[in-house]
């Protein structure tokens, strides 16, 4: 796994279309949110700007560079090939999606950290730390699904933009005007749960132990996606 993943994450830096999309769109997005925080503070909540920060980067950095890799391993027969070696399929596609999910993982300490550093400390640090990686979980196992529909890492820049999308309006809408009414509808919602708890994390005011069942739907999305990815991930290009 570790050679594949070594070799994978030297990738991730000479390809130019991933490069921005892993790097540059998320911390330009993150610089906008932290220069406005007032602003985005006063339409929601210092909670709602660490949720969208969060999500940013699990839709960009981590989700759609994923389904771009693994498309374009695919494409290139790099999947084909490393299959017929030692290594198993879990192996292999953890190698592959680890530099990813490692640097949106970086990504998102170091931006959440400029942003505490400028706004305050979140209130539950622990309990944040694990709805981000509950998050990041489901947006990799969407990954895994989404590379199964996608032939080519041109299609990627089109089948991943559904569920980056939702995900983030999802963010916004729950981070912005909470839960109080379509409490359900929010909360099943791919991210509605993990917003909701990014937000009390953050600010603060709920009791961990109301906060800690938000997790169920996130795990939820990921064993859907992960049962999806089962059915629908190939390893060879589709003739």
């Amino acid at each position: 796994m570790l050679p594949i993943a070594y070799s994978e994450f030297a990738q991730i830096f000479r390809n130019r279309a991933v490069l921005i999309s892993n790097l540059v769109m998320p911390l330009a997005a993150g610089a906008f949110f932290i220069y406005r925080r007032d602003t985005f503070a006063q339409i929601g909540s210092l909670g709602y700007i660490a949720a969208v920060l969060v999500f940013t980067i699990g839709a960009f950095s981590l989700y759609t560079t994923a389904v771009t890799t693994l498309s374009a391993r695919r494409q290139d027969l790099f999947l084909k090939r490393l299959r017929s070696t030692a290594a198993g399929d879990a192996a292999i596609l953890s190698g592959l999606t680890l530099p990813v999910a490692f640097t949106a993982l970086v990504q998102v300490v170091a931006i959440l950290g400029v942003f505490a550093a400028v706004s305050g400390r979140p209130a539950d640090l622990v309990l944040l730390a694990v709805a981000i990686l509950a998050t990041f979980v489901m947006m990799l196992a969407l990954a895994l699904a989404t590379a199964g529909l996608t032939g080519s890492p041109e299609q990627a820049q089109v089948t991943t933009l559904p569920i980056s999308l939702v995900t983030i309006a999802v963010a916004s809408w729950v981070g912005i005007t909470g839960t109080e009414s379509l409490t359900l509808l929010k909360r099943l919602l791919p991210g509605g749960s993990a917003t909701e708890l990014i937000v009390n994390t953050w600010n603060g005011g709920v009791p961990p132990a109301d906060s800690l069942p938000l997790l169920a739907p996130t795990l939820g999305w990921v064993v859907v996606a992960i049962v999806l990815a089962l059915r629908l991930f190939r390893w060879e290009p589709r003739r």
